[in-house]
């Protein structure tokens, strides 16, 4: 059959037949129907239906330049022309790894000059602790083995990267994490800060776990800590200002290798090129993935600092790791093209100054809803925490039981209203586009508004508040 001819039901039978998706109760997708996107532009999509959607999580958190962009599609189209592949062991290179490598280089903070190139983020990862292990081998320390991460955190679904994560649902399923990597609790104001605590004393308060678990796995045997700038996945959870400068003092403190997770955060969303950037932290290694090609070509790896690279290059001899598609010349020329187009149309500038100042303002002002207990924004990412009853002087929002499942209340009216929110328990998040405008963000708000009210309507009439 033509995928002409198909309808939606001719899709959605094929797909529960044969499609394994990511993280998916296949019964229960089976038995509802997955929804067929069929194609995108600029900030929108459009399903099999006709239905037209605004796309508030950029895809994945990809798409920062948008969708229908000429140059990637043109960028991709030449290289496919002129080498559609070729690898990169054999002491072999392409010009657009070799060109994506010293570009990196230039955007990226001064420690950075190497770049290790993988297919996605998950395998970023799998390369951090494997560059993290080789490191204090060579420098002789072979028993600084373990690396310490946070609960709640996303890194992967590789056996490493789902390891180097805290979702407990994940590390359920195949006997994770594997040995040699520890969890602290995250920085989340909301859920563990203490009466009459502000953020900032909260945000000491939580970077002082890492010394803690420094001390107490010993801090001879502790490799790196591992962390997103502001945890994506786990439902968009922004530390306090104070936080990430009081991790890299104890960092710095004990030897400890720090590695930002900027699979998320890179490339612009939080209004600098990196999100280490924006809170101040230096990082002696950098994952990256997703914005760096805006998701239109699978393309991820790591940035490797000084510290890092020079006993790697200088004492290190061959190191054993690589994957068939480091440094893909497709992948990495539609990312030249794509980075071109951050550069040129001063997108990381725009977030910066203009639209995610805007946005903040705009979230604020959700503050008045019933079922908001708090709206906060970092660049181009936000989350709304959704409450069953606000905070009113000294107590605290409370919460909605978990097994109502609220968020996904909510994220059905969304969908069923062109709007696409990710619901992370109770707290809705979006990452719009990079190419958001201002009036773009009206409309956002506007739907953001409107389903909102649904489900405020929806939870009385259930009698949950």
């Amino acid at each position: 059959m033509s995928t002409l001819d198909r309808t939606t039901k001719d899709w959605q039978a094929a797909d529960a037949a044969h499609f394994l998706h990511p993280f998916t109760d296949h019964q229960a997708l089976a038995a509802k129907g997955s929804r067929i996107i069929t194609r995108g532009e600029g900030v929108w999509l459009w399903d099999s239906e006709g239905q037209q959607i605004f796309d508030a999580m950029s895809g994945l958190w990809c798409v920062n330049v948008g969708y229908g962009r000429q140059e990637l599609i043109d960028a991709a189209t030449q290289q496919l022309q002129t080498l559609p592949f070729y690898n990169a062991f054999f002491q072999t290179a392409t010009p657009p790894s070799i060109a994506l490598a010293e570009k990196l280089a230039q955007l990226s903070p001064p420690q950075f000059q190497h770049v290790f190139f993988s297919g996605s983020g998950s395998e970023g990862n799998d390369t951090v602790v494997r560059l993290v292990r080789r490191y204090w081998d060579l420098q002789g320390q072979p028993g600084r083995h373990t690396i310490i991460s946070r609960l709640n955190a996303y890194h992967g679904s590789t056996m490493a990267g789902a390891s180097l994560g805290g979702m407990v649902d994940m590390h359920a399923q195949g006997g994770l994490p594997i040995p040699g990597i520890v969890h602290i609790d995250q920085p989340y104001f909301a859920a563990l800060g203490q009466p009459g605590e502000n953020r900032d004393d909260f945000g000491r308060r939580a970077a002082s776990w890492l010394e803690y678990k420094i001390l107490e796995v010993g801090a001879d045997k502790v490799a790196a800590f591992i962390g997103e700038p502001v945890q994506g996945a786990g439902g968009v959870i922004i530390p306090p200002d104070s936080y990430w400068p009081e991790i890299q003092r104890i960092c710095d403190k004990y030897g400890v290798l720090l590695v930002s997770d900027e699979v998320i955060c890179g490339f612009g969303r939080t209004g600098q090129w990196f999100g280490c950037e924006h809170f101040g932290v230096r990082p002696d290694l950098i994952t990256f993935a997703k914005g760096v090609s805006s998701g239109y070509i699978p393309l991820g790896g790591v940035l490797v600092g000084s510290r890092v690279a020079r006993t790697l290059i200088d004492e290190g001899g061959e190191f054993n790791h690589g994957y068939t598609y480091s440094g893909h010349p497709v992948a990495c020329a539609v990312a030249l093209a794509n980075l071109d187009v951050i550069e040129r149309e001063g997108l990381v500038r725009r977030v910066h100054d203009d639209t995610g100042p805007y946005l903040a303002q705009q979230f604020a002002a959700l503050q008045d809803h019933p079922l908001v207990g708090e709206a906060e924004t970092c660049g181009l990412m936000g989350a709304i925490r959704l409450v069953r009853r606000q905070a009113e002087g000294d107590r605290r929002a409370e919460p909605f039981d978990p097994a109502l499942s609220v968020g996904m209340v909510c994220r059905g009216h969304c969908f069923s209203h062109g709007l696409i929110m990710r619901a992370v328990g109770d707290r809705m998040i979006i990452a719009p586009p990079l190419i958001l405008t201002r009036e773009l963000i009206d409309e956002m708000m506007a739907r953001i508004r409107r389903c909102l009210e649904l489900t405020w309507v929806d939870v009385q009439q259930r009698g949950w508040v």
